[in-house]
Parts: C-alpha cells; structure tokens; sequence
C-alpha cells in the first residue's frame, strides 16, 4: 500500500481550510473545481447556483493527481484533515476534504468553536453577529449596544483571526465584550480578501452560520506600518553561480554594519547548506526546501524589525514568490536583486570549477548547465555585474534602499 501524500497549505489556506472543516464555509465542504471557481468570479455564485462570493482554493505539488489523497498539516506538522483530490487546474486542486484533529494551535484557541456548537448555545430569538477586524470605539459599541435593544437580539462577538493581528482582534472582542453585557465572544479565523464587498460578503456568510439573524460590520482597522526605516526588511539576491551575488551581498552586510541604524543577518547560500540545509541533495525538492528554511529564517529576523540579506541562487520563480510571501504575511519588505551576469561571464570566472564539472557530467542538475534558472520578472533592482566593480554594485543596492527609506 503506497504511503500517502502529505502538504502544508501556507497560511491563508490553512485559514480556509479550518472554516471549511469547521462548517463556517457551509454550504461548501472541499476546495472549489475550476466550474465553480469560474462562475464565483463571473457572477457570484457556484456552479450550482448557490450564492457565493470567493474562490475557495488550494495550491498542491504537481506530483499530487487526481484520485490521490493528501494529509493536510499544520506548520506544526500536526494532521488537520484528508483532502480527496478530485480535480486539477494547474497548481490548484478541487476536492472535499474531511477533518482528523481539531484544530487547537495558537493564542485563544479555546475561542475558536465550531457553528454548531454555537448555534445550540444561542439564545431564542434574534442574534446580532459584529463581526470585527479591529478594536470597536465607543461610539461604536453605543450603537451596537442600541440596534441589539431594538431588535431585542443578543450579541455574538465574531473577532476575525488572522496573521500578527490576530491576538490584537481577540482581547480588543473580550474587551468589547465586557462592555455589552451578555455577548459572547468567538474567534473565527477568516483571512481578508482584497475586494472590500467580497469581504464584507464573506462576513456576512460566516456570521449566518454562526446562527446570526443580523450582521454589524465593526469598522476596518486602521493599519499605520510604520515609516521604512523602522520595518523589517528582506534583501533577497538571485542569479547563477559566479554571477557575483555573495561578494555584492556581503559588500552591502559589510556597508550598512559601517552605517549603524540596523540590525543585519546575512544568510549566505553555501553557508546555510552546511549548517541549516546539511543533508538537502541538489534535487529540485531539496533546492525547494532549502530556500524555503532561507525564507523561513529570513522573514523570521524581519518579524522583529531586522534587515536580513540573502544569496541563494534561488532559481525558481515559485519558489521566490513563496519566499516573498513568507516576508509580507509578517508585516515585512521585500526587495528581490537580481543579478543578472550572462552564463559565459559567470563560466569565465568559475573560480570553484563547478562549470567545468557540471559540463563534464559529474554534478548533475546544476543551474545554467543540466537545470533552468527562471529569471525574475519581477526583481526590483537587476544588475549584470559583467565589467562592473564590486563597489559600484553595493552603491545600486545601497542607492535602492535609500531611495526607498529602508536606510537613512
């Protein structure tokens, strides 16, 4: 019997996948087919014609097919639930899934109820949901307080949870809580959507499964990140071995430890593969994984207002975008470089006779050679380093976070 496949969802899946488990999606019970999807975009509903406002969706690994299942976990590497893949489109799949542990991770999770459970715990009669995305000020819970009375309704506090913010939200709902008596408080963990009326429809399809007869929409939070200089910031650099990446990477570590104002970590790709990768294989799943732990480590030192700098040769785009994401779910930047030095340069200077083993047969998969490099459409600096000096290279790295206000 062949072992079955296992995936973590990143995070905003995660998110959907609980409210899909947990019956807050309903009527849904999987990831959307394309059918569906397509009709959600065009007009709001599923294929079916029940109405429904966002593609529920999910991103699995190519070699997951049709008629497989997946155990989905947590970043803990806990079993959330079997998904049975039933479609492909490209990177996503479509399929039901089933739930196997609750989920039970992170801050207030004791708030986090199932519908069902909550349903039975409501009141007779009317219940107004407020649901929240930040803090509710006084005027506000007056006029919550004030429609409850009228239509003679309890209160059910629905904190949405999501990301850094999520505890935030919490105690802000306990807060309010105390404020109107008798309201209860649940903490439903639905990532926001772009599109302020999808939003806002999604809310309201949570908050009705939740036993609510009236939605109060609590005013969105205001967000302040901060000026640039006091953000947490990834420098990621990208390009085939030779191209110069480390040296201009350690030039620009180098250069702001001469400046002061941050706090650097510089995470060199040959580095990190013998100390937090040791073990990884050049197979494209090793490289994958191993930007990944790159990303990981790099984002985690941006979490806290660090500046890291980072020279693998990542040469995935996939894989880059994840890395970026990783930086962006923290409330961080990112700056991708890509330095952009043609094959024959960087075979010229081949200081380590890579090329030339690679050439000969003898290092399998090696980028430029025997595997692709997937150039960045979407660096935010490029440059070829064919005839230019290290220091001019720091000076265009230095000049783009300067001109950003990343560095004073």
């Amino acid at each position: 019997m062949e072992a079955m496949s296992e995936w973590t969802p990143d995070a905003r899946e995660l998110a959907d996948l609980e409210l899909l488990l947990s019956g807050a999606f309903a009527p849904l019970t999987g990831f959307l087919t394309s059918a569906d999807v397509d009709e959600v975009v065009a007009h709001g509903r599923l294929a079916d014609g029940t109405s429904w406002p966002d593609p529920i969706t999910i991103a699995l690994p190519e070699s997951i097919q049709p008629g497989e299942q997946v155990t989905l976990r947590d970043p803990e590497g806990a079993s959330v639930a079997v998904m049975t893949v039933r479609e492909r489109d490209g990177h996503h799949a479509a399929g039901p899934v089933e739930a196997l542990d609750a989920p039970a991770y992170g801050p207030f999770a004791r708030l986090r109820r199932t519908p069902e459970d909550v349903r039975k715990e409501l009141p007779d009669g009317e219940t107004l949901a407020v649901t929240m995305r930040g803090p509710l000020d006084s005027p506000t819970l007056d006029d919550i307080a004030a429609t409850a009375e009228e239509l003679e309704a309890g209160i059910l506090l629905l904190p949405l949870v999501f990301g850094e913010s999520g505890p935030a939200v919490v105690r802000a709902a306990l807060k309010a809580s105390a404020a109107l008596p008798g309201s209860s408080v649940v903490a439903v963990p639905l990532a926001p959507r772009e599109d302020p009326e999808i939003d806002l429809e999604l809310r309201e399809h949570v908050a009705r499964n939740y036993g609510a007869t009236e939605h109060y929409a609590g005013p969105a939070p205001v967000v302040i990140p901060g000026p640039p200089h006091r953000r947490g910031l990834v420098v990621f650099f990208t390009g085939l071995s030779g191209s110069g990446k480390s040296t201009i990477a350690r030039g620009l570590r180098d250069a702001l430890l001469e400046r002061g104002g941050r706090t650097v970590t510089y995470l060199d790709g040959d580095v990190v593969r013998r100390l937090l990768s040791a073990g990884l294989t050049f197979s494209r799943e090793d490289r994958d994984h191993n930007i990944r732990r790159i990303g990981f480590v790099a984002a985690e030192v941006a979490r806290h207002g660090g500046l890291a700098i980072c020279a693998p040769i990542a040469p995935y785009a996939e894989t880059r975008d994840e890395v970026r994401a990783m930086a962006e779910e923290v409330g961080a930047d990112f700056l991708l470089v890509h330095i952009s030095t043609p094959l024959e340069e960087c075979e010229r200077r081949d200081r380590k006779g890579l090329y030339a083993k690679a050439r000969a047969g003898l290092i399998p998969e090696f980028t430029g050679v025997s595997d692709p490099y997937e150039e960045p459409e979407d660096a935010e600096l490029t440059l070829d380093t064919t005839g230019m000096t290290v220091d001019r290279a720091v000076s265009a790295v230095l000049n783009l976070l300067t001109s950003g206000g990343w560095i004073r």
